[in-house]
């Protein structure tokens, strides 16, 4: 296959969107509020036709999402890293707004295991639709670019690579895909479902990736702790109050902001966070405390990875997965604890 062919045309008759919908189902469900995400999973929920059989017949089922942390026990959501758990609690609010709308909707549908079969449709549109916009949902009120999503046969087969194999593009006519490389024989080819670390792949897909150039974590918890209510107040006036991130080669200008606070006069810092100080003369300490909180950190990970283990709740594969990507988190801190150490020595 030669680079710019096309791997596979979706044709728009074959995808499944807003405008699939029967139209007393639609109505039903519009008169409560509800996400076009929440429409769709009620749509594969209600349906009882055959006409998306070959589709219902290879799309995961409720046993092969048991990776997708929105299905495992509190317990073990509670372990999960700081970013993880605050996407999986917008993921939650979500499902469980669009739960509640279905019930109102079709209240038959609150006996026996419905919130789990509806679950299980809102997991599949949450991990398996594409970008989509046509005219049904340009002319819904309140639609935001979440809401502009299909779900598509064959496509939603490609694997995920964190640079992609594939370009993908929709009109009028469909869905293409087209190679951005030369593939043999054999080869697998994926798409890139977008530039996301280990973190959103696991609360929104169910995987995480060994080697993903977009990969970070999140140290929010070694830094804010060692933060007073004055200095929190401080970096809050300022715009610089959490979100402190490292990835593979540092971390972020927002962790500069924060630990400069804790090592620095007022005066200098603010300099710094207006940017007439270009913080080298800080930069040392600043490093110090950093090679403090990423080994402080590592401990935290290992403490965690240790009480998964004893763990007895959840499924084999959900406490695997959970420490794997702990286990990326170390890789991570290890890195630039090396890294940092290296600087503090010239």
């Amino acid at each position: 296959m030669k680079a710019d062919e096309i791997v596979l045309d979706v044709p728009t008759n074959c995808l499944r969107t807003l405008s699939t919908v029967p139209k007393a189902r639609l109505r039903r469900l519009s008169e409560t509020g509800i996400s076009v995400h929440g429409i769709l999973a009620a749509d594969l929920t209600l349906d009882k036709s055959t006409k998306y059989a070959p589709w219902d017949a290879i799309v995961p089922c409720a046993a092969d999402l048991a990776s997708m942390p929105l299905t495992w026990p509190a317990e073990l959501q509670s372990l999960l890293p700081l970013h993880s758990r605050q996407l999986l609690a917008k993921q939650q609010a979500k499902f469980d707004r669009d739960w509640t709308a279905v019930a109102t909707a079709f209240p038959d549908l609150r006996m026996g295991e419905s919130r789990e079969n509806y679950r299980h449709s809102w997991l599949l549109v949450n991990s398996r639709t594409f970008y989509y916009l046509n005219a049904a949902l340009k002319r819904r009120r309140g639609t935001t670019k979440d809401d502009h999503m299909a779900l598509q046969p064959v496509a939603d087969l490609f694997n995920h690579g964190d640079e992609g194999g594939c370009h993908v593009a929709f009109g009028s006519d469909g869905f293409a895909f087209r190679a951005t490389t030369p593939y043999k024989k054999g080869d697998e080819v994926k798409i890139c479902y977008g530039r996301h670390g280990n973190d959103f792949l696991l609360t929104e897909y169910g995987f995480v990736m060994g080697e993903n150039c977009w990969d970070e974590a999140l140290l929010d918890e070694v830094v804010l702790e060692k933060l007073d209510e004055r200095q929190k107040e401080r970096l809050e006036e300022a715009g610089f109050l959490g979100g402190y991130v490292l990835d593979r080669e540092t971390v972020c200008h927002r962790t500069q902001v924060a630990l400069r606070l804790l090592c620095c006069k007022v005066g200098e810092w603010m300099r710094f966070v207006d940017g007439s100080d270009d913080g080298e003369t800080s930069q040392m300490a600043v490093n110090t405390l950093l090679l403090g909180l990423l080994r402080e950190y590592v401990m935290k990970v290992e403490d965690t990875i240790g009480r998964i283990g004893r763990l007895e709740v959840g499924e084999q594969l959900q406490r695997d997965v959970s420490v794997e990507r702990w286990r990326q988190i170390r890789r991570l801190l290890d890195t630039r604890i090396e890294s940092v150490e290296q600087e503090l020595q010239t």
